[in-house]
C-alpha cells in the first residue's frame, strides 16, 4: 500500500513557477532554436506549435491529474488508476519506466548544463589573460566535463534536499522570472544587430513541403514532450504536491504558455543571432545548406558571435547567455531529480537528505561513465529518453486515463475542483479527446520511429 508524499506547495504561483521552471529548460533554451535551425525554421514552429495544441496540453494536464489524485510516486500512483491485478503491475511498471527515464535524462542533462557553466566562467578567465584556464573551460575534454557535471549535480541537490516549500518552491519563485528577464532582454538586443532580419525570416517563413517530413514530426515531438517533462514523472510528483481544489485546465494553461513563450523567445534570440554571426563572418552553413555544428550550435556559433563584438561587450554578452543556460538546466533538473528522489524517500526510512545525496551519487556514478565513452552513450541516451521512452510513456498514461481509469471516479476527482463545473465543454470533451485522440497522435509518429 502506496503512502502519500510528504510536501505541497503553498501557494498557486509557487506551483506554476516550480512546473514552469521544470518545463523551461536546455531543452527550451538549446534544443528548441537548435531543432527549428536543422528542420525547416518556420516549418518546425509551426509543427511544434500545433503539437503543443493537440498533444502537449492535454497530456500535461493527464499527468498532473494522475499525480494529485494519487497523491504518491509516479509508480503507485499509475497502479491506483487500475482495479485489476494484472492492470495494476502494468501500470506500475509504466510508472517506474518514467523514473529510470527522468534518472537518465538527468545524466546527459547535467554533463550539457556543465558545459553552460564552464562557458560562463571562460569571459572571466580570457578578460583576466588566463589562456591556459580559458582553453580548459571552453575545449571538450573529459576532464572539464567531469569537473563541471559534478558542480552542477551539487548545485541541484542543494536545492532538491531543502524540500518542497524550502528547496524547490524558493528556488523557481527566484530562479525563472530572473531567467524570463534575461531572455527577453537577450532577444531584444540581438533584434537589433545587423543582419537579424533575415533570422526572423527564416524563423516565421515556414517552408510547407517540410511540414509533414518525419524528421520534422519526430523533432517536434520529442521536442514537444521533452520541453513539458511530459513522460517523465516529474509533473506526476509535482501534482501529488498540489491542493485537490486547484483547477488543473488553468494550471497547465499557464505552465504551458510560459514554457511555449520562452522556447518562442529562445528561438529569438539564438536563430537570428546565427544570421548575426554570418553577417559577421562567421560561417554557420556548409555548401550543401545545412547548419554546421547543428547539435553545438550554443557552443560554437554564439561564442564566435561574441567575440565580433568589440570592448566588454562580449565578455558580458557571453557570460550574461551562459548563465541563463545555466538557471534553465538548473530549474528543470530539480524537478526532474525529484522524481527518484522522492520515490526513495516515499518507498523507504531513508532521510531526505540521504535520499539526494543517494539519487545525485548515482547520477554522478553514471553521468561519468557516460563522461568516459562519450562517442558512444551521449546521443543514445538522448535517443533512448527523449525519443523513444518519453512518447512511449506518454502513450501508457494517455491509455490508463482514458480506458483503465473508473470514468465516474475520475468525473469526481474533476468536480472536486474548486469553481469547475464538470458540464462545460472543455471537462466534456477533455476525457474523451485523451482516451481517444491523443493515443492515436502518438502512436502515428511513434511509428516513424520504428518503421
Amino acid at each position: 500500500m502506496a503512502t502519500q508524499l510528504n510536501g505541497q506547495f503553498s501557494s498557486r504561483i509557487g506551483f506554476i513557477m516550480a512546473a514552469a521552471g521544470s518545463a523551461v529548460g536546455v531543452g527550451n533554451i538549446w534544443g528548441f532554436p537548435t531543432q527549428a535551425a536543422s528542420h525547416g525554421g518556420g516549418a518546425f514552429l509551426l509543427m511544434y506549435a500545433v503539437l503543443i495544441v493537440l498533444l502537449g496540453y492535454p497530456m500535461l494536464l493527464a499527468e498532473l491529474m494522475v499525480g494529485r489524485h494519487g497523491k504518491t510516486n509516479p509508480a503507485d500512483a499509475m497502479a491506483k488508476l487500475a482495479s485489476h491485478s494484472i492492470a495494476k503491475k502494468v501500470a506500475k511498471s509504466i510508472g517506474f519506466i518514467s523514473i529510470i527515464t527522468a534518472t537518465l535524462i538527468c545524466t546527459f542533462y547535467s554533463i550539457l548544463s556543465g558545459w553552460f557553466i564552464s562557458f560562463a566562467i571562460s569571459p572571466i578567465t580570457e578578460a583576466a589573460n588566463l589562456p591556459t584556464a580559458t582553453s580548459w573551460l571552453t575545449e571538450f575534454s573529459a576532464s572539464r566535463n567531469l569537473v563541471f557535471t559534478l558542480i552542477f549535480i551539487a548545485l541541484v541537490i542543494l536545492v532538491i534536499r531543502q524540500g518542497v516549500q524550502q528547496g524547490i518552491e524558493r528556488w523557481s519563485k527566484r530562479l525563472m522570472p530572473m531567467l524570463i528577464l534575461m531572455l527577453i532582454g537577450g532577444s531584444g538586443y540581438i533584434l537589433t544587430q545587423p543582419g537579424a532580419m533575415q533570422g526572423l525570416k527564416a524563423l516565421f517563413t515556414p517552408d510547407f513541403s517540410m511540414v509533414f517530413d518525419t524528421d520534422v514530426l519526430i523533432g517536434a515531438l520529442g521536442q514537444t514532450f521533452f520541453s513539458l517533462s511530459v513522460g517523465t514523472g516529474a509533473m506526476m510528483v509535482y501534482g501529488a504536491y498540489l491542493s485537490q481544489k486547484e483547477d488543473l485546465s488553468k494550471l497547465t494553461a499557464y505552465v504551458t504558455l510560459t514554457d511555449t513563450s520562452v522556447a518562442f523567445f529562445a528561438a529569438l534570440m539564438i536563430i537570428p543571432a546565427m544570421y548575426v554571426a554570418q553577417h559577421n563572418g562567421v560561417q554557420i552553413f556548409a555548401e550543401d545548406g545545412s547548419l554546421l555544428n547543428a547539435d553545438t550550435l550554443v557552443f560554437t556559433v554564439l561564442p564566435a558571435l561574441f567575440d565580433t563584438f568589440s570592448g566588454a561587450s562580449h565578455y558580458i554578452l557571453a557570460i550574461v547567455f551562459f548563465s541563463l543556460m545555466t538557471i534553465a538546466g538548473l530549474t528543470s533538473a530539480i524537478s526532474i531529480v525529484e522524481v527518484p528522489t522522492s520515490y526513495i524517500v516515499e518507498k523507504t526510512t531513508i532521510s531526505r537528505e540521504r535520499a539526494t545525496l543517494l539519487v545525485g551519487a548515482t547520477i554522478a556514478i553514471l553521468a561519468s561513465v557516460i563522461v568516459f565513452n562519450f562517442e558512444a552513450l551521449f546521443g543514445l541516451i538522448i535517443t533512448l529518453t527523449t525519443e523513444r521512452a518519453q512518447p512511449l510513456i506518454a502513450l501508457g498514461i494517455a491509455i490508463f486515463l482514458g480506458w483503465v481509469w473508473n470514468r465516474n471516479q475520475l468525473i469526481s476527482v474533476i468536480a472536486a475542483q474548486e469553481g469547475v463545473n464538470t458540464n462545460t465543454v472543455f471537462w466534456r470533451i477533455w476525457p474523451v479527446y485523451v482516451k481517444f485522440i491523443c493515443p492515436v497522435l502518438i502512436m502515428l509518429i511513434i511509428m516513424q520511429l520504428f518503421f
